[in-house]
């Protein structure tokens, strides 16, 4: 049984697409449509397929559509997920760019919590905006927000990124403090995977475990490799780890790919990934976790 990635597809003649995803090269092979491996969620599927391949699991599914920013794609996805919920039979579900729509949002959730037995939720980008928004962040297993979506969650009264209040800017030293603020507020998940300079694994409103090495700079100003680590947390859970281990293992792997690509700002996420076997053994090895699965 597959995880299931749910996104966006940065163009207008894209349909709804629900279904399996094939890499060739540096293109999606997505029933009769190629989708270019760039950033956003064709980055992160791209990177999902070939860190399943490694750890022998099951190819993620796909639900994406096509949307530049009207929102049409979205609601289409959200109205198919909520109507068709039978489909999903994996042990996850990650969601990823979608426009935020509450109503949408909610049925989705709704939608999910029936089955049996209930699959885990990854949120990050657009959806976790959604998810905040909702109200029910809380019924959610994991995000992957980085510092500024951090601050986001925090502050109870914004409804989008744009508005968060006063500390949208500021670093990272703020991450403990925007922590509590967003438990508090019951405005994060179960488990937190906040990505920075150093990264932060959070369960309960706790930092269990932060990640700072190995640091490649050149990683910094890359588009895309945020929507790597996401993917790779999400197969790791796919592969049954535990959510702050997967969270861990996904965050050194994400560095370890920097340190074995030597990338240059030019880089883009498909050079990356002939690199993630590598990263994952290295960071799979690094916690001491026996035999890879």
């Amino acid at each position: 049984m597959s995880w299931l990635i749910v996104g966006t597809v940065p163009r207008a003649d894209f349909g709804l697409y629900w279904g399996p995803a094939q890499l060739d090269g540096t293109e999606l092979l997505l029933g009769g449509a190629r989708v270019r491996v760039a950033r956003g969620t064709p980055a992160l599927v791209a990177a999902a397929l070939t860190a399943a391949a490694f750890l022998h699991l099951p190819a993620p599914e796909v639900l994406l559509a096509g949307d530049v920013g009207t929102g049409e794609g979205s609601r289409r996805i959200y109205a198919a997920l909520a109507s068709e919920v039978h489909r999903v039979q994996g042990p996850g579900v990650t969601f990823h760019y979608l426009m935020p729509d509450v109503a949408g949002h909610n049925q989705v959730l709704w939608a999910l919590e029936s089955l049996r037995p209930r699959p885990l939720l990854v949120a990050d980008a657009g959806f976790m905006y959604a998810a905040k928004m909702s109200g029910f962040a809380a019924h959610y297993d994991l995000f992957t927000p980085d510092v500024g979506e951090m601050a986001f969650l925090a502050d109870e009264s914004a409804p989008h990124p744009f508005y968060t209040r006063g500390f949208l800017l500021q670093d990272e030293e703020a991450v403990p403090d925007l922590v509590r603020r967003a438990y508090a507020g019951e405005n994060a998940a179960r488990a937190l995977l906040v990505k920075g300079r150093t990264d932060a694994v959070v369960e309960g409103g706790r930092i269990v475990a932060r990640i700072a090495a190995p640091d490649v700079p050149a990683m910094e100003p890359i588009g895309g490799t945020g929507d790597t680590l996401t993917a790779l947390v999400s197969m790791l859970l796919a592969a049954r780890l535990p959510i702050q281990e997967a969270c861990c293992v996904a965050a050194l792997a994400n560095r370890f790919l920097g340190e074995l690509a030597q990338p240059t700002p030019a880089f883009g996420v498909a050079e990356f990934l002939p690199f993630v076997p590598a990263a994952l053994t290295r960071a799979w090895e690094a916690r001491r976790l026996g035999p890879l699965p």
